[in-house]
């Protein structure tokens, strides 16, 4: 997996899965779909604002509230190219992975980066760099297993390979 470079978009604690795809849009599973309406209820302009690759950076208890996995893939096909966050809900925490959304717990980072800097992360080694300041910082990346699954684009991909490989 590539560095990813971007700018930071920035997030308070206990962001729920209600904050980042309201309930009233999970009638469909479209990611495009998902995407139009990711953060609507924060910022209706916000998925217009990003650029591809761009990095959510968020709180504590980011991905709270109700376990669907829309929120992730949401995120995913807004544009984003990784979260980073304080520490995350555990089922959004596997949501991510599973879905092949690369994120880094990293407090200190998460406390420092100002919105708007732009920021290179490789999530291989959980290791985030702020341009804008000159600062690098070190978060928790994931375990190498998870990181492959998240390299292929997801569990199914992952899996597919697997059992295409291994019969």
């Amino acid at each position: 997996m590539n560095t990813i470079k971007g700018k930071a978009w920035k997030l308070g604690h206990d962001v729920d899965t209600d904050l980042i795809i309201a309930a009233r849009y999970l009638n469909q599973s479209d990611p495009a779909y998902l995407a139009a309406h990711c953060f609507e209820d924060l910022d209706p302009q916000l998925v217009k604002k990003i650029q591809t690759g761009d990095i959510l950076v968020a709180g504590r208890n980011f991905g709270c509230g109700s376990s669907r996995e829309h929120a992730p893939v949401a995120i995913k096909h807004a544009g984003f190219g990784c979260v980073i966050a304080e520490s995350y809900a555990r089922i959004f925490y596997r949501n991510a992975i599973n879905i092949g959304l690369p994120i880094i717990v990293a407090p200190q980072a998460c406390q420092a980066i100002a919105e708007g800097a732009v920021l290179e992360v490789d999530p291989i080694k959980g290791v985030i760099r702020d341009v804008t300041n000159d600062k690098v910082y070190t978060g928790q990346p994931l375990p190498p297993f998870m990181m492959e699954i998240v390299a292929k684009g997801g569990l199914i991909p992952y899996v597919s390979e697997k059992v295409k490989t291994h019969g």
